[in-house]
């Protein structure tokens, strides 16, 4: 009986720190995004402006890796036992995309870039870390964000 009340205690622990800590890093986005408006991002690979106007050309690109908390993990190995959409995967995948996305456009910010043209953005899903030959099962999402940063003659 004692095991099972420590198990739900860990469970409402990782359950709270794991919320809060993603609210705060939803805020962070938020308040990131709306400062780097004014750089826009392109798919595509055509030059907006005539090439006689770049001034300089550079690749930027950024990754992160978000980890999911154990209460998470354990919801969503509950999901998946009866089926159905995991929508805390999908929380981990979105600030991941997000993140990296930022932080490519702060590069491109410190290259004094007027906007990133063929932005492409690559994910991979790593479902287990090695840690002293045993494995232990965690998500983990990686992103990596990249693009040509263009700037253009004033």
């Amino acid at each position: 009986m004692g095991e099972i009340i420590i198990s739900i205690i860990l469970l409402l622990v990782a359950f709270s720190s794991g919320t809060l800590i993603e609210k705060r890093h939803y805020k962070s986005i938020r308040q990131r995004e709306k400062a780097y408006l004014t750089i826009p991002i392109l798919t595509t690979k055509e030059l907006p402006v005539e090439s006689d106007k770049i001034e300089s050309v550079q690749l930027v690109g950024d990754g992160v890796v978000i980890a999911g908390d154990h209460f998470k993990m354990f919801l969503a190995g509950l999901i998946n036992l009866v089926g159905g959409r995991i929508t805390t995967y999908e929380s981990l995948i979105d600030r991941a995309r997000r993140e990296a996305t930022l932080r490519m456009m702060k590069k491109a910010r410190l290259v004094n870039a007027d906007m990133i043209i063929n932005f492409r953005i690559e994910t991979s899903n790593i479902n287990s870390i090695q840690d002293n030959s045993e494995k232990h099962k965690n998500a983990a999402i990686e992103a990596f964000a990249y693009g040509t940063a263009i700037r253009v003659k004033k």
